[in-house]
């Protein structure tokens, strides 16, 4: 038996030695009695030739087996290419018909040990040996950049696997070199597809790995589920529903990749808690990307409060929980958290914490005070490196003393307060001058104190800025214009803003309309304009099933409108 790839002769000879020593040591770790003496004492006597012949014989190597062992040698010492050349020789075709004949030969083993059962276990042995030999061919073909023939090559051993195992890899294997082989190749397979850029392939590989009764240990299980969670969440690609084979009745399924991408990250956070796996906060970080996808907060915050103690510093997890249960809308929850972080033995000064406190307080009227304290305390906490933060916090402040102003009963105090304001939100343009919402503030604050001009630059700059894709800055141009008594511009704004939009975000502008109509005297237009409004309504109810305070609004306002209507054609009369 030679060697593919061309060395020297000592080389030959040291190289040669090893595998001798290797194959014995693979023999005997098989709990076989083999005898080697005689050709390892002629290969300590230089007689290469002769101790090959030896061992070929005490091993009872065949020609696959020997290039098997041959073939890892070769990988192990990075000769890929030579590697190669050696596994095309193995024919994977004659493992299935060996291995089966060895398990069901099993079954009628008699008590101990005798020369049949030795070959039986060469025979399973064997085969595992083969096995690992084209998962090693399969990884050379990786490294040669060739991912589809390598995933060929992989997808043989699994199918090889099913056929000999159609019930599942027994447990009495799950030491056995062979389950550590088919463990990797089920590991392998998708992400050679992926490699191809075979994404569904890879989707159905995954699905098989978690499917079919491999025997795989808990982490190796757990790194195939994450994998196939940050493909369905980042490849861009459908998976659709698994098979109906796959589907059992009564279970879940997923209908998308975010649904199914869930599931199997709210499984191995599962599995982290009951500590059958250790904890990666990789998965918390996925997880709160795709609940964030699809608007679950609260479940997210729910994940949270779940994760056991020590995973994450507790002030993390009430800032974690402050940002889930703000989002679902349930803001003294999160004001209960961040007023823990914020506590004087936790972090007073977080500028986080802080700024995420002064948004929620500001958006509650009786909370427009601790609003203003919060916004204040971190805007002393930012430094001149992050004045992207100052930004934030002089916007806060801005609106939060606005809104103490309107609600102050001191002519002098309110004065004062809007001053502040104006200088807070005028000092975060200057800073960005490209935020839309920073505008929107600035030109509502203009317009709360009647400088109408400025009021109606901002709401320009605005609509500039968003390409008149927001709607609410449509609708503050056209009060800052019916302000200004200027109801036709008005009108025509209100026309072009309608059609700048979707159908089910024209709602607040049917209603200004309306309104504008009414003032106008216009009766007859503004009844028309909330049976559009109320039209609207009625079909978007059809999704939600629940009566709004906008529908609830829009009948009494046709009600009023009709009996003016009623009341100037009486008086006419």
């Amino acid at each position: 038996m030679k060697m593919i790839c061309p060395c020297s002769g000592e080389q030959f000879r040291r190289e040669r030695r090893s595998l001798f020593i290797m194959a014995a040591e693979e023999k005997t770790s098989s709990g076989l009695s083999v005898k080697t003496i005689e050709g390892k004492t002629k290969l300590d006597e230089g007689n290469i030739e002769e101790a090959e012949s030896s061992l070929r014989e005490a091993l009872s190597l065949n020609n696959e087996e020997a290039r098997a062992l041959l073939g890892r040698l070769e990988y192990q010492r990075g000769n890929v290419q030579a590697a190669l050349q050696v596994f095309d020789g193995i024919d994977i075709s004659n493992i299935v018909p060996r291995m089966k004949s060895s398990i069901a030969s099993k079954g009628h083993r008699r008590q101990g040990r005798s020369r049949t059962d030795s070959a039986q276990a060469i025979s399973l042995h064997a085969g595992g040996l083969l096995l690992e030999a084209i998962y090693l061919k399969s990884k050379s073909l990786q490294k040669l950049g060739r991912p589809v023939e390598a995933a060929q090559e992989c997808k043989s051993i699994l199918d090889t696997i099913e056929s000999v195992f159609p019930q599942g890899i027994p447990e009495s294997l799950s030491e056995n070199k062979l389950q550590e082989t088919v463990g990797m190749s089920v590991e392998l397979l998708p992400e050679l597809w992926k490699e191809a850029g075979l994404f569904q392939e890879s989707l159905s590989s995954y699905r098989r790995a978690l499917l079919c009764h491999w025997n795989l240990n808990a982490e190796c299980c757990a790194r195939i589920q994450k994998q196939f969670a940050v493909l369905l969440l980042y490849g861009g690609v459908e998976a659709g529903a698994p098979s109906l084979a796959a589907q059992i009745e009564g279970s879940f399924i997923p209908k998308n990749n975010l649904e199914e991408a869930i599931l199997l990250l709210l499984i191995l956070l599962r599995k982290c808690t009951l500590r059958i796996i250790p904890w990666d906060s990789i998965i918390m970080e996925h997880l709160s990307f795709a609940l964030s996808l699809c608007g679950q907060p609260a479940v997210l915050g729910k994940q949270f409060e779940e994760v056991l103690p020590g995973m994450y510093n507790r002030v993390d997890r009430w800032y974690n929980l402050a940002l889930c249960y703000g989002g679902a809308g349930k803001k003294r929850i999160a004001l209960s958290a961040l007023r823990k972080c914020l506590h004087p033995i936790e972090r007073p000064n977080d500028l986080h914490c802080l700024l995420l406190a002064a948004k929620l307080c500001s958006e509650d009227s009786n909370l427009t005070k601790e609003a203003v304290q919060y916004a204040q305390r971190a805007l002393d906490n930012t430094n001149n490196e992050a004045e992207c933060m100052k930004c934030v916090a002089l916007h806060i402040l801005g609106v939060a003393l606005g809104k103490l102003a309107r609600s102050s009963s001191s002519n002098s105090e309110r004065t004062h307060l809007q001053a502040e304001a104006l200088k807070s939100l005028q000092e975060a343009v200057l800073i960005d001058g490209e935020d839309p919402e920073l505008f929107f503030d600035l030109g509502l604050e203009y317009a709360e104190q009647r400088n109408l001009m400025a009021a109606l630059d901002c709401t320009k700059k605005l609509l500039d800025l968003t390409s008149g894709s927001l709607v609410k800055g449509w609708r503050l141009l056209v009060l800052i214009l019916s302000a200004q008594q200027r109801y036709s511009e008005a009108e025509v704004v209100l026309h072009t803003a309608l059609d700048e939009t979707g159908k089910w975000e024209q709602g607040e502008l049917l209603r200004t309309k309306a309104k504008l109509q009414v003032a106008q005297g216009l009766s007859m237009c503004a009844i028309e304009t909330y049976r559009l409004l109320l039209a609207l309504v009625q079909a978007q109810r059809k999704s939600s099933g629940a009566v709004t305070w906008t529908e609830k609004e829009s009948y009494m306002k046709l009600v009023v409108s009709y009996m003016k209507q009623w009341w100037s054609t009486t008086m006419h009369l």
